[in-house]
């Protein structure tokens, strides 16, 4: 009974192994086109009758002429090796897309890629590792932790560990470690994107990553994504840049690591803590890619996800693209597609948020969902561009530190100066988003981010800047350094003005272009100002003393009648409740206040009443006890009492400013 077992195991091994060598010699076999190699060599007359007698033998006849027994054999050789040789095209095809399933080859426009002649020895080397490959996933389960995408989950008597370990880099560092460094991913692209097919001469790229005490695992997950699943002839190089990291594993582990893959992959080491911006300016200057594309330090690319890319900026040169970012999970690592119908934007306080397509945008695309997405602004941390067009456009602004704030700059210099931002929607790559930052900033997060905010308002927004600093006044505190080359950049580029851009690439901005009053609603009566407290959506708003300083007391009374602040405007759905919080909607109904007012002259107001009428409900707007027992904005019938008497205030720069402090150097006061 043993032997017969063991003979069983010893069989079942050699069947493994031979199907390896069988998807080995598919994969790379000359035969896809060794019949017409032989029907080149045949004379031209000859040739031209095996073709037609071919076409006449599949259509199910005979020749003409073929009457006697040698032609019938003839005809029926002819059908039968069509037969063969369509038999073995499609185990060809099935070997093919099975190699891609498991990540083991780049998804290709050519099923059927071959060495010919004497394999050079970096072909040899390639096939050494698609070997290594073949035997690494036979031997892995798809039941391993991660596998296609999956969710890891974790043992609750390793619960407490993982918490622990979890505090390293904000994201659940167990789970990471579980997965593979080449796990299988779904193909979440659309179905009209699998089809598409590109040109071969598609430019190169060089992948930029910076990295900064990184996790091991999701670093080379991040570069063995995107060798695995970019064709090679695409991707010349991978630069890794090390922000002055400070583990041991990240130095001469690594390098000895990279030294061993089949595309080249250099480590660029900072020599002290530079930020995101500057360390990707160090990799970008090192580039010799046609298209610099930057990926963060964990992200996954999927199936097919560069040749789109790289597409588009054949298409155009001045096409800066992104691709759809899809989330993997912080705490479990499951891969979770992200959405083609959304969009990049920024807030009031320029912070970017992810908002709907707008119907304007699937018009333009005539509803074909693949075509790319004008956006107005990209997240920042993936994308792809011509390396000549990043160096004329202005790279980035090296006077900007750390990170935050370089999207929002990059996004308005492109679309001001004549380039496009688009979002690829056949390219997906997986982005582990975070709850809060591992890192420390110099001087505070909010420090450097104003800083960065400053810069970028000063050279791109124009008067509009007035707007941003009224929302943040804290922005006006900090030392934005030398601006006058960026300004001279912009000059030189011949860029059009923030508004041209708020009208013809985000006219749906959340920046109130249509408005009454910009600033504080004061009531009559307590003296106090309505306050959004910092409050999220479907949340009360509330009121505060009135500070003048702008901030969480600045809303606006808009054209269409909305009471907003930054993307959310006042509500209230029934008589004596509270006054909340939802996303604008445009759409009117109960987001509709009425603020009864008379009009001197075009820019005057000669108010009456001083009241907010909500039209549903036909009540007004009022300081009163709610049902928990506070005291919060309400609306009740209309009694034209001091409770229901608002004042609108509108703030200028000015006066916002010399509330924080008074300086005669500073130009703008």
């Amino acid at each position: 009974m043993r032997r017969f077992v063991y003979c069983k195991v010893v069989l079942t091994t050699s069947l493994v192994w031979v199907l390896v060598d069988v998807f080995l010699l598919l994969y790379f076999s000359e035969c896809n086109k060794c019949d017409q190699k032989q029907e080149h060599s045949l004379l031209p007359a000859l040739r031209e009758k095996v073709q037609v007698d071919s076409q006449t033998i599949e259509s199910g006849g005979i020749p003409n002429g073929a009457k006697t027994l040698q032609e019938r054999v003839y005809a029926a050789n002819i059908r039968f090796k069509k037969m063969l040789r369509l038999r073995w095209r499609t185990l060809r095809r099935f070997a093919h897309q099975l190699l891609i399933s498991h990540s083991l080859i780049p998804a290709s426009s050519d099923p059927c890629p071959r060495f010919i002649s004497a394999p050079s020895k970096q072909d040899l080397l390639i096939r050494v590792a698609l070997k290594n490959k073949v035997e690494a996933v036979i031997s892995r389960s798809h039941e391993a932790p991660g596998e296609m995408g999956k969710a890891v989950a974790i043992p609750k008597e390793e619960q407490e560990k993982m918490k622990e370990l979890f505090k390293i880099n904000q994201f659940n560092l167990m789970a990471s470690d579980m997965i593979a460094l080449n796990r299988t991913l779904p193909d979440v692209r659309l179905d009209g994107c699998k089809t598409k097919t590109y040109p071969d001469d598609l430019p190169n790229t060089s992948i930029v990553i910076v990295f900064h005490n990184e996790a091991w695992s999701t670093l080379l997950r991040t570069v063995h994504s995107a060798i695995n699943r970019s064709p090679r002839h695409l991707l010349l190089e991978i630069l890794l840049v090390d922000d002055a990291s400070e583990r041991d594993f990240l130095g001469k582990k690594l390098e000895d690591y990279v030294a061993s893959l089949e595309v080249p992959v250099r480590i660029l080491r900072m020599e002290k803590r530079s930020g995101l911006i500057r360390a990707r300016l160090r990799g970008a200057a090192a580039t010799r890619g046609q298209v610099i594309t930057f990926l963060d330090a964990h992200c996954e690319c999927t199936a097919g996800w560069l040749e789109p890319l790289l597409a588009r900026i054949r298409e155009d040169r001045r096409a800066v693209v992104c691709p759809i970012i899809d989330v993997i999970s912080d705490e479990t690592f499951e891969y979770m597609a992200g959405s083609d119908m959304t969009y990049g934007g920024f807030n009031w306080k320029l912070n970017f948020r992810w908002y709907p397509v707008p119907q304007r945008e699937m018009d333009r695309r005539k509803g074909d969902r693949t075509l790319p997405v004008r956006t107005p602004t990209m997240a920042g941390g993936l994308f792809s561009i011509d390396r000549t067009y990043f160096e004329e456009i202005g790279t980035y602004d090296s006077g900007m530190d750390i990170w935050g704030g370089e999207n929002l700059e990059m996004s308005f210099r492109i679309w001001q100066c004549g380039g496009s931002l688009e979002i690829v929607t056949c390219s997906h790559v997986g982005h582990v988003f975070r709850k809060a930052t591992p890192y420390s900033f110099p001087g505070g997060t909010g420090q450097v981010i104003n800083k960065n905010n400053r810069r970028l308002a000063e050279v791109w927004m124009d008067d509009f800047k007035d707007f941003f600093y009224i929302i943040s006044p804290g922005v006006v505190r900090v030392d934005y350094g030398d601006v006058s080359s960026r300004k001279a950049l912009r000059e030189s580029l011949e860029c059009k003005p923030f508004s041209w851009y708020l009208e013809n690439i985000y006219p749906d901005s959340q920046i109130p272009r249509r408005y009454y009053s910009l600033g504080e609603i004061r009531n009559v009566e307590t003296n106090q100002c309505v306050d959004n407290m910092g409050r999220k959506e479907n949340e009360k708003v509330g009121f505060f003393n009135c500070h003048g300083m702008g901030g969480n007391q600045v809303f606006s009374y808009t054209a269409d009648k909305e009471i907003r602040t930054d993307d959310l405007c006042l509500d209230a759905s029934r008589l004596n409740g509270p006054v909340v919080m939802l996303k604008c909607h445009h759409m009117k109904g109960n987001q509709m206040f009425e603020y009864d007012a008379e009009f001197v002259g075009k820019w005057e107001y000669d108010f009456k009443k001083h009241t907010f009428l909500h039209i549903i409900t036909q009540s007004c707007l009022t300081i009163s006890r709610l049902e928990d027992g506070t005291y919060g904005p309400t609306v009740e019938y209309c009694d034209d009492s001091p409770l229901q008497t608002w004042n609108l205030r509108n703030f200028s720069r000015l006066e916002v400013f010399k509330k924080l402090y008074y300086s005669p150097t500073d130009y703008f006061l």
